[in-house]
């Protein structure tokens, strides 16, 4: 046989494009790397746990217009843009459908990671991330009848409850643990905060080359969801920090939307698409999440990159404004005073 061929135990073949079934020692694999990112998550988000304000966390709730806004973004933008995308390209109607459920998703816990390393608002972010998890018990029946009766009957869409809400479990008793530490240990939590977030971001890296392990097939799928991959997450960046702008959210808190829009729950989306399409639909579009996931994470760092060079920038040019004021307040000091100016000041 060709050495291109698929192998004998593939259940789809087309050419060198195969869907394999997971055989003992990858389902293992799965199950012992699910487990300890599952443990390591949960640790990672207690550490960011304790950069959360109960008082200013609660004020969030109690004036939920940032949470509004990130809602809107989440479950408006998104789901909007994932439609437009798939008509623009014209996809198959099984692809189309994978994209509308990437843009339904709720916001990972990647986003709150990246979120406090661009100094944005943390308090704000768990709370989008918290509100995001429990809405999408509702609102994501909602969007995916709204946006695939075009493609599909949305009842052919298994939507795992149990794992939004082990999620969310996994998100907000870990939170909660650490905003209890920053409470009562706010100098411990600090420790924990930085350990937690050179984890997180470990973490998020990670996740990406795990998922390229467990996902066993070939690449070689249309181009267009590439494409799609690619522009996707991009524009729920752009578009999130426009809309907060507008809405009239300060900057770190446009930059914290911005994030919580473009970065999905991607490990759900995968569960949903692999509960709800045969072997031979998945063969058109089973790598799409983790396409999406490794494009958010590199926008995300892109992100990242630019606004740490910016503050840099930022704090080298303030320095040397308040240094040429000092040297200035010097000279019309002496003048007043009919004092000496050295030689360096004239």
């Amino acid at each position: 046989e060709s050495s291109t061929a698929c192998p004998a135990n593939a259940t789809i073949c087309d050419g060198t494009s195969c869907v394999l079934p997971e055989d003992n020692f990858n389902q293992t694999l799965s199950v012992v790397l699910s487990t300890v990112l599952t443990i390591m998550l949960a640790l990672v988000m207690f550490s960011m746990g304790c950069n959360v304000e109960l008082k200013k966390f609660l004020n969030h709730i109690k004036r939920p217009w940032g949470i509004f806004v990130g809602f809107l973004c989440q479950f408006g933008i998104m789901p909007l843009t994932a439609f437009l995308l798939s008509l623009a390209f014209n996809v198959l109607p099984v692809q189309a459908v994978v994209v509308l459920i990437m843009g339904c998703c709720p916001g990972g816990a990647a986003s709150n990671v990246i979120a406090y390393w661009v100094d944005g608002d943390m308090d704000l972010s768990i709370g989008m991330t918290t509100c995001s998890t429990l809405l999408a018990m509702g609102m994501m029946p909602l969007c995916l009848f709204i946006y695939t009766k075009m493609w599909t009957d949305s009842d052919a869409i298994v939507l795992p409850y149990n794992s939004i809400g082990i999620s969310l479990v996994a998100l907000v008793i870990p939170v909660s643990f650490g905003i209890f530490v920053n409470h009562k240990w706010p100098s411990k939590a600090k420790i924990i905060l930085k350990v937690g977030s050179i984890v997180g971001a470990v973490l998020i890296v990670v996740v990406a080359v795990v998922g390229g392990i467990l996902y066993q097939g070939s690449w070689i799928i249309s181009p267009k969801l590439w494409l799609i991959g690619t522009i996707f997450p991009a524009a729920g960046y752009t578009l999130g920090f426009f809309l907060a702008r507008l809405s009239g959210l300060s900057w770190h808190r446009c930059r914290t939307v911005s994030l919580e829009t473009g970065m999905q729950n991607t490990q759900l989306c995968s569960t949903i698409v692999q509960l709800s399409f045969s072997p031979e639909q998945l063969e058109l579009m089973f790598t799409f999440p983790l396409i999406y996931s490794i494009f958010q994470i590199v926008f995300a760092l892109l992100i990242l990159g630019g606004y740490r060079l910016y503050r840099r920038h930022r704090v080298k040019t303030k320095t040397d404004v308040e240094k040429t004021e000092q040297k200035e307040d010097s000279k019309s000091n002496a003048k007043i005073n009919g004092g000496f100016v050295p030689d360096e000041m004239k």
